[in-house]
């Protein structure tokens, strides 16, 4: 099989351990790890110390791992004239503590709950799209260039949702393959409708047999023929940036990576 053009990623949550123990367990297998942080109010926080980033810096320039970093929470539209709002200030928080790692794109979901609980009214829309524009020009000023924002697609939206957003931001893309699965969608077209943008696609499986559908799960519950179709069209379309294997766990790692390979191969048979 000829080398792929793609980095193959897996999140921090593949074995029962921090951060670093994850690192570790992943250097040599992936080379990306995608940093899936959380930080709730008066509770439980995985926000990396000084001290864990430097361990996670050491592990990087020793093995060639490379990063990725999800933020903790959804981004919301900026206000005109305001500075920041609680969402940025969260997410510059874990921009400054992971900067040392230099990671290869900030993974990030924008917060249209409301919009979308009101039916995507077109004034309402638009007021939407103006202010998180603002909110990923605030963040692109501060990693240095917008397209190391990957901002993400999520179930239950139209799947180019955030494209209008992200095109005057000039902000990079994350395709998360799997929840337009979840949501019956074809995800070639919206990788198609990216093209340079593309920073970061996720792959999972799901579930569409459980009472109410899970994604989330290992790639042996993707459809081969689909898995096959995003394996193509990566390798067709020489994509050079990070496809994350987004489980949780080791044993749905495992078998994500069997099938990817063996998809990878397929397409290379044809």
């Amino acid at each position: 099989m000829t080398a792929l053009p793609f980095r193959i990623g897996a999140t921090s949550y593949v074995v029962g351990a921090d951060l670093v123990g994850n690192a570790v367990y992943l250097a040599g297998r992936v080379q990306d790890m995608q940093l899936v942080l959380f930080d709730l109010p008066g509770g439980p926080s995985n926000l990396p110390d000084a001290a864990a980033v430097a361990e996670l810096a050491r592990i990087a320039a020793q093995t060639g791992l490379g990063y990725t970093v999800h933020l903790t929470i959804d981004v919301a539209p900026l206000d005109a004239g305001a500075s920041a709002n609680p969402s940025l200030e969260r997410a510059q928080d874990v921009m400054r503590r992971t900067a040392p790692l230099q990671p290869h794109a900030y993974v990030l979901h924008l917060d249209g709950r409301d919009l979308r609980a009101a039916g995507y009214p077109p004034a309402e829309t638009a007021i939407w799209q103006t202010g998180i524009a603002r909110s990923l020009a605030r963040l692109a000023a501060w990693v240095g260039d917008a397209a190391r924002l990957a901002v993400e697609n999520l179930e239950g939206y139209p799947p180019d949702f955030v494209t209008p957003s992200v095109q005057t931001a000039g902000a990079g893309r994350c395709v998360d393959v799997g929840h337009l699965w979840l949501d019956g969608h074809d995800p070639l077209p919206s990788l198609a409708q990216v093209g340079e943008r593309l920073r970061v696609v996720h792959l999972h499986g799901v579930d569409h047999a459980a009472i109410t559908a899970r994604d989330h799960r290992g790639l042996e519950w993707a459809d081969p023929d689909a898995l096959d179709a995003v394996a193509a069209w990566l390798c067709d379309h020489r994509f050079g940036g990070v496809v994350t294997l987004e489980v949780f766990g080791e044993a749905d790692f495992a078998a994500s990576w069997a099938a990817l390979m063996e998809s990878v191969r397929r397409c290379g048979r044809r």
